[in-house]
């Protein structure tokens, strides 16, 4: 009897992508426009992670500076404009991502992305990157009006791309990721060479990974089959 297939619900920016070339670019050009310093590539770690508007907010916080919120939204909306214009001229897929989903997919294995970007740029950056029809379904953080660390969007997707929360599994890169997987009680594999200002084991994730070549077994660590088709989630 085959069980059940495993929905793998992965984190964008920094988990699947290096996007932070493009997205910094992005903020120095509205920053810049704005009569703001530039922000330097090496604070992407401790920036990124929560969306565009967030960067934007954080990057003024980093000099000190404030704005209304009508000129925050209108920043927002001429970074998602020009975001879009350069959205893959430097972001590529992390090594062995494409292999791992070949690898899960021979295991039945099921696909999806939630995301705190924005719903379009996320399915643009995919598409450019040429993976975005090995997703079922691409939640951005206004696809249900809902961000991380909110469990909401990642049961959501879970639900709308055919899967089940026993059989789910989150892989991203973030305190907001653990957090998410925690809250909605799904199990969570974490990159160690994404987007976060403390090392991803401070957060606790159930396993960390290097590279994605380790997530089949590191995976499998959470899924194992047992004798007559019934299945075991270990907590690792």
């Amino acid at each position: 009897m085959k069980s059940d297939p495993v929905l793998y619900v992965f984190d964008l920016d920094g988990t699947l992508a290096d996007t932070a070339g493009d997205l910094m670019g992005t903020l120095d050009h509205i920053m810049l426009g704005e009569g703001f310093a530039p922000t330097p590539l090496e604070d992407s770690r401790s920036l990124l992670g929560a969306g565009a508007r967030a960067l934007i907010v954080r990057a003024l916080e980093a000099q000190d500076k404030e704005v209304s919120p009508e000129r925050l939204n209108d920043m927002f909306e001429r970074f998602l404009a020009h975001y879009e214009t350069r959205i893959a001229d430097e972001s590529r897929l992390f090594p062995g991502v494409v292999e791992a989903l070949d690898a899960l997919e021979q295991r039945g294995g099921l696909f999806a992305v939630c995301t705190n970007k924005v719903e379009r740029p996320a399915k643009l950056l995919l598409e450019k990157l040429g993976v975005a029809d090995r997703f079922a379904f691409i939640c951005g953080q206004d696809t249900f009006g809902i961000a991380k660390p909110d469990p909401r969007p990642l049961l959501k997707t879970i639900e709308a791309a055919g899967g089940e929360v026993r059989r789910a599994i989150m892989i991203g890169d973030s305190k907001t990721d653990i957090a998410t997987a925690r809250a909605a009680e799904v199990p969570v594999i974490a990159v160690d060479f994404g987007y976060t200002d403390l090392p991803v084991s401070e957060y606790a994730p159930d396993r960390i990974i290097s590279h994605f070549s380790e997530l089949p077994d590191a995976a499998a660590a959470f899924f194992a089959a047992s004798e007559g088709g019934k299945d075991d989630v270990m907590a690792g």
